[in-house]
């Protein structure tokens, strides 16, 4: 592995890069043109360009694109395509470069990229290599549709760049029409929870960490390592690279509670501290969950609980703007 400077020396004397877009993305579509032509007038140069039009074809296009040994992966695309991208990305000697094309961008944020393009691509001309954290994630996969008891089921794992969440979001991401997202953007996420929150039933957790449990009732549980959930600040001191799980729920089992809990978070992410009652931090956490819950994770149901998830520190390199403080 050679060294962040050395790295960034590699990517800025051109070194070989390539470019993987998400065409089906909220603004990939539209933008695309755009960006290639904002890449081009800063001098980035590509040996080969993916445009993904196929996401069952995502994971392939990645293969295909570490195969030619580049320095620098550049990712047009949401979450879900940077998400991707961190699976295959993490632990190599490869920087990932983001244009956040996507609805919320949450790991965009995190890095504290610009969102539009031209500063992004300004990132990617003058930026710093910087190593963050991602997240490992072991659940449980679902049995086939004719094996009901599961007992074709088996383990899940993926490495995650975000968030893992369970409850009422689940089911949002699963029923938000996707021309709703394509009009409203964030807010039709926002719509379509308060359109299923009243028939959502709460879940009991059982939260282990080394030797200490914890138990609650709520209808929503997420585990952070990135800084924003819902392109929103979960907190000010959160970052992808501070060596923390954030692990925290939104109310409890009432669903006015929820719904209250979400407001406050939205309104105070920006002032709120991960040291707080109502975060848990750690590197290393077990969930189960009564009833047994689908698991998202980063965008996809992945899994199902029971899950162990752990930090994976400075297991990633990006680019990152200067003024990123990489530690």
């Amino acid at each position: 592995m050679r060294s962040k400077d050395e790295l960034q020396s590699a990517i800025r004397e051109a070194g070989r890069a390539v470019l993987v877009v998400n065409a089906l993305s909220r603004r990939g579509r539209r933008m695309y043109g755009t960006a290639r032509d904002l890449l081009k007038a800063a001098g980035l140069e590509f040996v080969e360009v993916f445009p993904v039009t196929d996401p069952e074809r995502l994971g392939g296009l990645f293969e295909d694109a570490l195969a030619l040994e580049p320095d620098l992966v550049v990712v047009g695309g949401g979450d879900g395509t940077v998400a991707e991208a961190v699976g295959h990305l993490a632990h190599r000697d490869v920087a990932l470069g983001v244009l956040p094309l996507g609805t919320t961008n949450n790991f965009a944020r995190s890095l504290e990229l610009p969102l539009d393009l031209a500063g992004a691509v300004e990132v990617l001309r003058n930026g710093k290599v910087a190593d963050v954290d991602v997240g490992w994630f072991e659940g449980t996969t679902h049995g086939a549709p004719d094996d009901p008891a599961g007992a074709g089921a088996g383990p899940s794992k993926h490495i995650f760049a975000n968030m893992v969440s369970l409850g009422l979001s689940v089911h949002v991401a699963e029923h938000v029409p996707h021309e709703l997202k394509r009009i409203m953007g964030r807010a039709a996420y926002a719509v379509t929870a308060a359109r299923l929150l009243p028939r959502h039933e709460a879940f009991d957790a059982t939260i282990r960490i080394g030797d200490q449990t914890y138990r609650m009732a709520t209808h929503q549980l997420n585990v952070a390592n990135g800084a924003h959930h819902s392109g929103r600040r979960i907190a000010r001191d959160a970052s992808p690279d501070d060596r923390l799980l954030a692990v925290y729920r939104l109310g409890d089992r009432r669903r006015l509670q929820l719904a209250s809990a979400t407001a406050r978070h939205v309104l105070t992410g920006p002032w709120r501290s991960l040291t707080e009652d109502a975060f848990i931090t750690t590197d290393h956490v077990h969930i189960e969950t009564d009833p047994p819950l689908d698991v998202d994770v980063d965008g996809e149901i992945r899994g199902r609980t029971p899950v162990t998830i752990r930090l994976l520190g400075n297991a990633l390199r990006v680019l990152v703007p200067g003024s990123f403080v990489d530690t």
